[in-house]
């Protein structure tokens, strides 16, 4: 039996899926604290507090299950799970092999219409950050990263790259507005777009592997943090990323 209270909106009429919004909203629960990790919650619970039927809440449901937000209890409900610090390692060293050796192609031979649309991505997350919006700046982000990954030539790469972000989305998992603002994130872009312009692969290279280590470090430690564990950050962050891994 479920033993969570739930105190949610219930979900207006919109054009999208519905789906995605209640994964947003149990998102938004555990951010707000309306959700709390541990305790257990049912499909008919969370069903009738967003007023919508149990099918896409189950829809829902299994697809944070299987990014590890969520785990079922057989016959009882849900828990929400805290971010796990191994995972979130996991996620960046697999970053750091994809990314960087993408960003020196797309660095290589940037056309200029790339460059104009660098510059309009970096205008659009400034604009975003000066006005406090962290969830438009969040997604102005991962596009940027898009944007550089597609104009590297390989679309695998690119969709699996940007399914790994969703993950660490979809589990908290961001440094905005805790220990970086969203000036401070934007800035950290600046010098990769600066590289990118300069046609400077090298550059380029190893000013993504500095964004995405020290975004990576402060994620790991955060998580640790959330789950009051006495584990080391840079213990984890050692024993998953592999230098070498990366040429510099």
């Amino acid at each position: 039996m479920a033993s969570g209270v739930l105190a949610l909106d219930k979900l207006g009429p919109t054009g999208g899926r519905r789906t995605e919004q209640i994964m947003h909203a149990i998102r938004s629960a555990v951010d707000d604290g309306n959700m709390v990790a541990g305790e257990l919650y049912s499909v008919y619970q969370l069903s009738e507090v967003l007023g919508v039927s149990r099918t896409p809440v189950r829809d829902a449901l299994l697809v944070l299950e299987q990014i590890g937000l969520i785990k079922f209890e057989r016959r009882q409900g849900f828990r929400i799970l805290l971010p796990d610090p191994v995972d979130i390692a996991e996620i960046f060293d697999a970053r750091l092999q994809l990314e960087v050796s993408a960003v020196r192609r797309a660095a290589v031979d940037a056309s200029l219409p790339f460059l104009a649309r660098l510059d309009a991505q970096m205008e659009q997350m400034l604009r975003a950050a000066d006005a406090g919006e962290s969830q438009s700046f969040a997604l102005l982000d991962q596009d940027l990263h898009a944007l550089i990954l597609n104009e590297a030539g390989n679309k695998r790469i690119a969709e699996y790259v940007g399914s790994l972000r969703e993950t660490t989305r979809l589990l908290g998992a961001s440094t905005m507005q805790r220990t970086r603002s969203l000036r401070d994130v934007h800035e950290e872009h600046r010098p990769i777009v600066e590289a990118i312009r300069e046609r400077d692969g090298d550059a380029a290279g190893r000013t993504m592997y500095e964004h995405l280590v020290a975004t990576g470090r402060l994620l790991v430690a955060q998580a640790v943090d959330a789950q009051r564990s006495t584990a080391d950050p840079e213990r984890i962050w050692a024993d998953v990323v592999i230098p070498s891994h990366v040429q510099l």
